[in-house]
């Protein structure tokens, strides 16, 4: 139904990066084809093809179109090998992020994939907080808010900035990271379609 991708070229690798070029390529067309699979009712083989991609990790999925976001689902915590979790964030994020419309099967072959491979997030005072290294978690109660590491460089967002809109997404007033919330920060190896 889709002609194989040959979009699917990960962006450039940086010196200190975990995953290799054809590593980054692997999980991108997995994400492209679960997107596919699932749109033809098909089952999509989740076995890792090699021991680093068997490695629990969490992990997003973005999806763009025509520029524009499309869909973003993940998980903060590992819930089954990275290669599995690729799969089910990139369906997710197509069929049911509650923002927008499930992507439809004109749609798909036009969508840019973007992942991002989380590292274990800690707790973090909000003045040792890097815009552009940290991914932010805040939570109070019942209540979490999350921001990968990407979105504050995209809107230009300051430290504060950064922190003000962590804790808006979770619901929580703006200044909560000021009064007792709990802020937590991880990293995250970021790459995607060009």
């Amino acid at each position: 139904m889709f002609p194989p991708s040959d979009r699917s070229q990960p962006s450039p690798v940086s010196e200190n990066a975990e995953y290799t070029p054809e590593e980054r390529r692997i999980l991108l067309n997995l994400a492209h084809r679960s997107i596919e699979t699932a749109l033809t009712e098909q089952p999509i083989e989740t076995h890792a093809p090699t021991e680093h991609l068997a490695e629990s990790r969490g992990a997003f999925t973005t999806l763009h179109l025509s520029g524009e976001l499309r869909g973003c689902i993940g998980y903060v915590m590992p819930t089954g090998s990275l290669y599995q979790t690729v799969a089910e964030t990139a369906r997710a994020a197509a069929f049911e992020d509650p923002r927008f419309q499930p992507v439809s099967a004109a749609e798909a072959p036009h969508l840019a994939i973007e992942i991002s491979v989380l590292s274990a997030p800690r707790r973090i005072r909000p003045e040792d907080v890097k815009v552009g290294k940290h991914g932010l978690i805040v939570t109070a109660g019942a209540r979490r808010g999350l921001l990968l590491p990407q979105v504050p460089l995209e809107w230009d967002w300051d430290r504060e900035t950064f922190l003000t809109q962590t804790c808006l997404k979770a619901g929580l007033a703006a200044d909560a990271w000021q009064h007792g919330a709990e802020v937590q920060a991880f990293t995250a190896e970021v790459f995607g379609e060009e």
